[in-house]
């Protein structure tokens, strides 16, 4: 049971963590993953702000400012592929250097571009590396006991919207006097904060049980142990087989279930091409394709929301008579603060109702919340329910970063994790171009009823999901 000891001379990992608690340890870890949350999130918001400078100090064309936007995604939409499986293959730490080097410096080089085409392919370096970010809410949860996984990393996820009020306070004050320049350095250096003490969170024990490193796992166990100032059980941790859920009994039940990828578990020295191949096919065996599947699907509707949503408050703002120059500013201010209130909800429901339940309910009222605005209503009342649509894409978020890490065994998880991001990615380099270009040709309607329609087959699929995570153990 995830709750508390078996009392026999081996336990699992869940088991140890129940023991250990939510403590110190834990508490240092979310700062320190937290910041490299923030450091994704004000990479990606600087984009509103650099293009329109770059814009009129190089003389590009739209086309053109919205190209950096554009190869951003598209490096981070490889980057999630590849980011998934170095963390999967060489670990979690591995992984979080690779996202924490290759977006860090790319980040501060593009400060001294000395033209387009040098900004064009640095945004898309920077964008490769941040596409492996999903390794830190995976690496946050595997230390986190069962019993507070949603809380917690619902809690996580507060720091993207972190990020984004630190990046709209930055550029607020720093571009009208120093320029976008001084703002794409800055905005680099929470990657560099991380680096600096990458050495002081160790490797995830349920990876190193998952390669048989069980003396590593109990090192780790122990120092988060002595951090906590708590004790573990008496004996050793176990690298145990995979278990899935049977799906015709209570979320609560576990049972093992035969996995394709058995040999890559238990840590055998087999080849790289061999590993690779056995996680693919964990990731389309029986027990986890449905699943598969329609994590693509709701990743892919929500970035295409999100970002949707961020079009249609801008096309709001560019209706405004006489609009400031600190308007941009103000506006990214209010809608990144609209995402506090959904984190919260979700904080307080995802282990109360569950991950399905909580993650549907927010797709179809954000689905709710956007419908009028295919109407032309007053602006306070638009604002109001884009507020609330915002709140609402945020906390489906925060569910997916707990329930798709919770669906996949420790073996595959950041590569399952990876290439649901690559769908979500999609959606983000669509959005740019379809909702746009409808808001730009006065078609605000049929983008919104895009958005809603995505929005309502997304909140179908998440009861089409074939088990129940919340309280589970993670394997």
């Amino acid at each position: 049971m995830a709750g508390g000891w078996s009392g026999t001379e081996e336990y699992t990992t869940d088991e140890a963590l129940s023991r250990l608690g939510f403590g110190r340890f834990q508490v240092l870890l979310l700062g320190f993953l937290g910041t490299g949350f923030v450091a994704e999130a004000m990479e990606v918001m600087l984009l509103s702000f650099v293009g329109p400078s770059v814009k009129e100090e190089w003389g590009i064309s739209g086309g053109a400012e919205g190209l950096i936007t554009s190869v951003f995604y598209a490096g981070m939409l490889l980057g999630a592929c590849v980011g998934g499986l170095a963390s999967d293959r060489y670990g979690r730490r591995a992984g979080f250097l690779f996202t924490a080097i290759v977006s860090g410096v790319p980040g501060l080089l593009c400060a001294f571009s000395p033209n387009y085409a040098t900004l064009l392919v640095l945004r898309f370096v920077v964008g490769f590396g941040l596409g492996g970010n999903h390794v830190l809410p995976t690496w946050f949860l595997e230390f986190v006991p069962a019993e507070h996984r949603g809380s917690w990393v619902a809690a996580f996820t507060c720091f993207w919207t972190l990020g984004t009020i630190l990046e709209a306070l930055l550029a607020w004050a720093i571009m009208p006097i120093l320029g976008w320049r001084w703002l794409l350095a800055l905005s680099s250096s929470p990657c560099f904060i991380v680096l600096i003490f990458s050495n002081v969170i160790p490797e995830s024990p349920r990876y190193l049980c998952s390669r048989g490193k069980i003396s590593e796992a109990m090192l780790v166990l122990e120092r988060i142990a002595r951090m906590n100032n708590k004790a573990l059980p008496p004996g050793t941790v176990t690298s145990e087989p995979t278990r899935g859920v049977d799906n015709n009994h209570d979320s609560s039940v576990t049972r093992l279930l035969p996995m394709p990828e058995d040999s890559f578990i238990s840590g055998e020295d087999t080849s790289s091409k061999s590993n690779l191949l056995s996680v693919f096919r964990a990731l389309w065996s029986g027990d986890l394709i449905r699943s598969t599947l329609l994590l693509w699907l709701v990743q892919f509707t929500n970035h295409l929301v999100y970002y949707g949503l961020v079009y249609l408050i801008s096309e709001l703002s560019s209706r405004r008579s006489q609009q400031k120059d600190s308007d941009v500013y103000i506006n990214v201010l209010v809608t990144s603060s609209a995402e506090i209130p959904g984190l919260l909800s979700v904080a307080l429901l995802i282990d109360w109702i569950g991950r399905r339940m909580t993650l549907g309910g927010m797709s179809l009222l954000c689905c709710a919340f956007i419908a009028p605005l295919a109407t032309q209503l007053g602006e306070v009342l638009a604002i109001t329910l884009l507020f609330c649509a915002r709140a609402c894409v945020m906390g489906t978020f925060a569910v997916l970063h707990v329930f798709s890490t919770e669906i996949y065994p420790t073996s595959c998880r950041n590569t399952g994790v990876g290439f649901s991001y690559f769908f979500g990615r999609i959606g983000s380099i669509v959005a740019p171009v379809m909702i746009t270009a409808l808001l730009e040709n006065h078609r605000q309607k049929q983008a919104v009823l895009l958005m809603d329609l995505l929005l309502f087959l997304a909140g179908l699929a998440c009861t089409l999901f074939p088990y129940e995570t919340k309280g589970r153990e993670i394997h």
